[in-house]
């Protein structure tokens, strides 16, 4: 979302990086290129104005250490300034009084509440022990209540839905002493929304808010509307108060502007972002991490987290085990892609590694969908070709391909590509096989005659265990 701001960012940052000290000459067109960067990403024009005069004042005003040049001073102070841009109130959804926490979805059409509310819901039941209820308020999106009954029975949520009923109060509040009855402790509601802001919609909701006193009113907007995502939040947060916001399609070709305008616009914290169609494609936003990948740091700590909520530790463990032992056949190929795809798309996994933005340019397009095809390629196999590649003739190559709705082409380059995989794989396993005779020479504790440097215990994975 942020690699075009992160690379102007960094273009701007060379300009003071000679300097021998900072002033408020020679930083003049570093902070006119900062500006016209955040415009491109199509953040506020008022929040980008006092944004750069934020970073002129701190960079002016802050003395530079000797350990570290100004253009390293100038960067913590961009990093600084994120942060500050991008942190609001705190909001937790914290249990209220006894009773339920009541938090109402608001939106546009179209900028993902219902889902949103059901990844909500399921966050709160998998991460923070909370017992959740939906409630589908939304009377008028054809299937908009079918929608929210079938995510939550596929989370496990219950969901309190009329269909059929238009009494969107009623509804509400038949949902609410539900909850109560089910000792559930937050209930989400999921509002209607318009195409476009009208009476009607902020008539409906004032009501609702009016009845139902809600601790919590989260925002959900669509990351690809940019600053218009923000006037709309503006409008909302004068009619209602909006407590919180959630940013939606992160994970799309949005320029950035909405995260870094709508704190500054509303005042209420970016709460959570999605990142993906998945239910579990949604994380708690972090201003520091996310600092950290607009200046291109990345983000290894999300990465990791990321890998340890969504991957089958399991299924990791046991392939790590037939790389290093060079056992590694198609069908752990096949299980090893259908993990990658549960950390998110490609671009995205760079884009959280330090360099990122650098990365990606010279990872050029990646064709996602190639991901995709190699899956269909593997998929087509029976078990037995996927256990014993050697067996794949030329007529089995053109079943699969035929099955796979690819050609014999593709189904010969995943078979390539296994090979090198293959043989890569011999490599580590000859290394691992010589770091395990080093670990037997030097003991378990390490070795005397290397001090500092520690034993292996278990040697790589996969190794002696």
């Amino acid at each position: 979302m942020f690699e075009n701001l992160s690379r102007r960012l960094e273009e701007a940052m060379k300009k003071v990086r000679g300097e021998a000290r900072l002033t408020e000459e020679n930083i003049a067109d570093s902070l006119r290129d900062v500006r016209r960067a955040l415009l491109e990403a199509d953040v506020e024009l008022d929040v980008a104005k006092a944004f750069v005069a934020r970073v002129k004042e701190r960079a002016l005003g802050e003395q530079v250490t000797l350990s570290v040049t100004p253009g390293e001073h100038m960067v913590k102070v961009l990093h600084d300034s994120l942060i500050e841009t991008l942190t609001g109130k705190e909001t937790g959804l914290q249990p209220f009084a006894g009773n339920p926490t009541l938090t109402m979805m608001v939106g546009l059409q179209g900028s993902g509440k219902t889902t949103s509310a059901a990844k909500l819901a399921l966050h709160f039941k998998d991460k923070r022990n909370r017992r959740p209820m939906l409630v589908a308020c939304d009377v008028y999106r054809p299937a908009a209540v079918e929608q929210l009954v079938v995510l939550g029975k596929k989370l496990g949520v219950p969901v309190y839905a009329e269909p059929g009923e238009k009494d969107v109060v009623g509804i509400a509040k038949r949902g609410r002493q539900a909850a109560r009855d089910q000792a559930c402790d937050l209930v989400i509601f999921d509002t209607a929304g318009r195409l476009q802001i009208d009476e009607a919609l902020m008539d409906e909701l004032h009501r609702l808010k009016k009845e139902l006193q809600p601790q919590e009113i989260l925002f959900v907007a669509d990351a690809m509307t940019g600053q218009e995502a923000v006037r709309v939040a503006k409008t909302f947060h004068e009619k209602l108060g909006i407590s919180g916001a959630i940013l939606t399609k992160t994970d799309g070709d949005a320029r950035g502007g909405a995260a870094l305008s709508l704190r500054e616009a509303t005042g209420a914290k970016l709460l959570f972002v999605g990142t993906g169609e998945a239910v579990t494609a949604f994380e708690v936003f972090d201003p520091e991490r996310m600092a950290g990948r607009i200046l291109g740091m990345g983000d290894v700590v999300g990465l990791v987290e990321r890998a340890q909520e969504r991957l089958d530790q399991d299924v990791v463990g046991r392939l790590g085990k037939k790389m290093f032992s060079n056992s590694f056949d198609l069908e752990d190929m096949l299980a090893q892609i259908r993990q990658v795809k549960k950390l998110g798309s490609i671009m995205d996994i760079v884009g959280m590694m330090p360099g990122g933005a650098k990365l990606k340019e010279k990872a050029g397009d990646i064709d996602e969908k190639q991901i995709v095809r190699v899956e269909a390629v593997l998929s087509s196999m029976t078990k037995q070709e996927r256990k014993s590649p050697k067996i794949i003739d030329g007529k089995r190559r053109a079943r699969i391909a035929k099955g796979s709705g690819t050609d014999l082409q593709q189904v010969n380059q995943v078979l390539k590509q296994y090979d090198q995989m293959k043989q890569m794989m011999s490599q580590f396993s000859k290394m691992g096989g010589k770091m395990k005779q080093m670990q037997k020479l030097m003991g378990k504790g390490g070795g005397k005659g290397m001090p500092g440097m520690p034993g292996l215990p278990g040697g790589f994975p996969g190794i002696g265990r």
